[in-house]
């Protein structure tokens, strides 16, 4: 599957994308090569291969909530920009 520079062109397009014209040759090229290489993996017999929904076995990916110390206020303002002393101080955002 090819993929030609006025494609590339209509997609920048629709993505609000400025593109010069060096800019849609070079995207050009690397897309089909990507696609190229993509074509070259959908040769593979991937019949015998069972789908998954993560390349790495996950086990225990969510540990058990546990009570533990926490930093002391004075040191969790210590470098702050702006502190009144209970709490970080950052400008009103409305």
């Amino acid at each position: 599957m090819k993929i030609t520079r006025d494609e590339v062109a209509h997609v920048a397009q629709l993505a609000r994308l400025r593109l010069v014209e060096e800019q849609v040759q070079r995207l050009t090229v690397q897309l089909n090569d990507i696609l190229s290489s993509m074509e070259k993996l959908n040769q593979l017999d991937t019949s015998g291969v069972p789908s998954t929904n993560h390349a790495l076995e996950l086990t225990g990916a969510m540990r058990e909530d546990e009570v533990r110390p926490s930093l002391k206020r004075e040191r969790a303002l210590a470098n702050a920009p702006d502190s009144n002393g209970e709490a970080f101080v950052v400008p009103r955002v409305i």
